[in-house]
C-alpha cells in the first residue's frame, strides 16, 4: 500500500510517499481503508522532533516509527478476532498511528461510526481538535450556561470547534482572530469578534468567566488580566514552544506560581482521546450544533505542502488530505 513516511526528523521535505506493507490486524483491532486524514500541530512536531524532550519516547536521533498522521475517516476493511461491534464496509472515523496511508490499524475503541450527514473529509477533521475543545471547555473549564467565554485563536482547527461547542453549551462567546477571519468566526456563532490586530483584549477592560486559549501566543500573566476574579483560564496552545520546549516550561511555571496567589483557576491541558467523547461530539453534529470547518483539501502526494500550510499558523479551521 502507499503511505506517507519519514525516516529522519526535519522540515516537510522529509515526508515521502512510499510502498509499505499493509499492517496486520491484532485481536482487538480494526483495519480501516482510509479515505481522508486531517493533520494537527502534534503531527508536525513529531515530524520535526521538537520540542527535543519528545524524542525520549519517539527516538532521539531518528524516529522509532516512520508512519505519519493520526486523525482519519474511512471504511472498516477487516476486524480482529475479538471485535464484534464493527463489520467490513462500515464508515468510521477516529485515530491511530500512521493514518496517512491507504490502510491504517487502530484499537477497536479508537473509532466510531461517522455521522450520516458528514463526508469522509469532514469526519476526518474532527477527532483531536474537537475532543481538545470539548475537554478543555467542559472538563478543565467547567463551563456553565450564561457565562462569558472568550476563545483565543477562534478561527483555527481547535478554535472553530471551541466557538461552536461553547455556544451549544449556552454561553456568550467572544472569538479572537485576525482581520481576515472575522467573518468566519461570526458565521460559526460567536456573539462578539475581536480582531487582535486592532485590539488587545487583555487590556480592554472586559472580563470573562472562562478563557480558552488555543494559540499559546500570550502568557498566563497577560491572559489572567481578562479573567473575572473567580474565572478559569485553559491553555492548550503552544505556538511559542521552541526546540527545547521552553514555551511550555515557562507557561507551566507561571501557572504554578500564579495559582498560589490568585483565586482564578489556571490550567495547561493536553487532550485525551477516547471513544466516549467522540460520541459526545457526534451527538452535537447530529443535532446541528457543530460543523467541522475545513480550510483546504490536499491529495496524498501533496502532504508536504499541506504540512507547510499548517505550520504557517494561518489555516482557517482544519487541513485535510484525501487518500
Amino acid at each position: 500500500m502507499k503511505a506517507i513516511v519519514y525516516h529522519k526528523y526535519g522540515s516537510p521535505k522529509v515526508l515521502k510517499l512510499e510502498e509499505v506493507e499493509v499492517p496486520a490486524v491484532l485481536d482487538d483491532q480494526v483495519l480501516v481503508k482510509v479515505r481522508a486524514v486531517s493533520i494537527n500541530p502534534y503531527d508536525w512536531h513529531m515530524m520535526r522532533g521538537t520540542p527535543y524532550f519528545m524524542r525520549l519516547s519517539t527516538g532521539f536521533l531518528k524516529p522509532k516509527y516512520s508512519g505519519f498522521g493520526n486523525d482519519f475517516a474511512g471504511e472498516i476493511e477487516a476486524v480482529g478476532r475479538n471485535v464484534t461491534e464493527f463489520k467490513p464496509g462500515q464508515a468510521v472515523f477516529g485515530g491511530g498511528m500512521g493514518a496517512l496511508a491507504e490502510f491504517a490499524c487502530t484499537a477497536r475503541t479508537g473509532v466510531i461510526q461517522i455521522p450520516i450527514a458528514l463526508s469522509y473529509e469532514q469526519a476526518a477533521a474532527i477527532p483531536v481538535a474537537a475532543i481538545t475543545a470539548l475537554q478543555g471547555l467542559r472538563d478543565k473549564g467547567r463551563i456553565q450556561p450564561g457565562q462569558r467565554v472568550l476563545i483565543n485563536g477562534a478561527s483555527g482547527g481547535v478554535g472553530t470547534f471551541a466557538v461552536q461547542i461553547a455556544k451549544a453549551l449556552g454561553t456568550e462567546v467572544t472569538g479572537v482572530c485576525s482581520t481576515t477571519n472575522v467573518a468566519l468566526v461570526r458565521f460559526i456563532g460567536a456573539d462578539h469578534v475581536i480582531d487582535y490586530k486592532q485590539e488587545d483584549f487583555t487590556r480592554s477592560g472586559q472580563h470573562y468567566d472562562l478563557i480558552f486559549d488555543a494559540v499559546g501566543n500570550l502568557s498566563p500573566i497577560a491572559l489572567r488580566r481578562a479573567l473575572t476574579p473567580e474565572g478559569v483560564l485553559v491553555m492548550v496552545g503552544g505556538a511559542k514552544i521552541g526546540r527545547f520546549g521552553f514555551g511550555i516550561l515557562r507557561g507551566l511555571i507561571e501557572i504554578i506560581l500564579l495559582s498560589k496567589f490568585v483565586s482564578q483557576t489556571l490550567v495547561f491541558m493536553v487532550a485525551q482521546r477516547n471513544a466516549a467523547d467522540l460520541v459526545s461530539v457526534r451527538e452535537l453534529i447530529d443535532t446541528g450544533k457543530l460543523t467541522p470547518v475545513i480550510d483546504k483539501i490536499y491529495p496524498l502526494n501533496e502532504t508536504a505542502e499541506a504540512v507547510r500550510h499548517l505550520e504557517t499558523g494561518h489555516a482557517k479551521g482544519k487541513i485535510v488530505i484525501t487518500v
